[in-house]
């Protein structure tokens, strides 16, 4: 058989596609060269592959506070703290379970001057906030109204509690600090001894001298 000649247009034509479809092929290869190579160290965490659009990045959100006893904050805190505290207190713990003002159940308008009274609110403030939470479960207010409320109020507000010299009658507004117990009879020897040796020490006898 006689070989066929093609016109070197036809020719032409084919090698144009022959180079075509390497230079696709190549590309190809290089792309899967970049997608299956490790990252390199200066590429910065979420820059983009070639022929990827970047991905975008999300600030982990910064972990809440963990809860401080009141009694343990100081100056500006323990105000904004007491102010969050009153607040929470007068709009829902005793306008919803305040109950009647009476000798057996007293109550004090300056309650925020009691520093125990004010770490039991506290305590119980922070007990509603924790089983109010969806986290706790239906019976997470059940569980704060039977292990704390009932708990707390009836202490706060015992007939020989922190509060029993204020306020026993709704319409006579009393507040008193009551007397507390002072040192112990250890600490004050301790503290007596500690003051004679001071006096008895000899740059003490220095400072006296004319």
């Amino acid at each position: 058989m006689e070989p066929v000649r093609l016109p070197d247009t036809d020719l032409e034509s084919i090698e144009a596609s022959v180079k075509k479809l390497l230079a696709r092929s190549s590309e190809q290869a290089r792309m899967i060269d970049n997608l299956a190579a490790p990252p390199e160290n200066s590429r910065a965490a979420g820059m983009p592959f070639a022929g990827f659009p970047a991905m975008p990045s999300f600030a982990a959100p910064a972990p809440p506070p963990d809860p401080q006893p009141i009694l343990e904050l100081d100056g500006e805190e323990y105000e904004d703290e007491l102010a969050a505290l009153t607040d929470w207190v007068d709009d829902l713990l005793m306008d919803i379970y305040g109950a009647e003002i009476t000798t057996a159940a007293p109550w004090c308008p300056q309650w925020q001057e009691h520093l125990d009274v004010v770490a039991w609110l506290h305590a119980l403030w922070m007990a509603y906030q924790q089983h109010k939470d969806p986290e706790a479960g239906p019976s997470g207010m059940f569980v704060w109204h039977r292990d704390f409320l009932t708990h707390a109020m009836a202490h706060v507000r015992s007939a020989g509690g922190p509060l029993s010299a204020c306020q026993t009658d709704p319409d006579r507004p009393e507040h008193r600090l009551l007397r507390g117990p002072g040192p112990s009879a250890r600490f004050a020897a301790r503290d007596t001894e500690a003051q004679q040796a001071e006096a008895a020490s000899p740059q003490s006898d220095d400072r006296t001298a004319p």
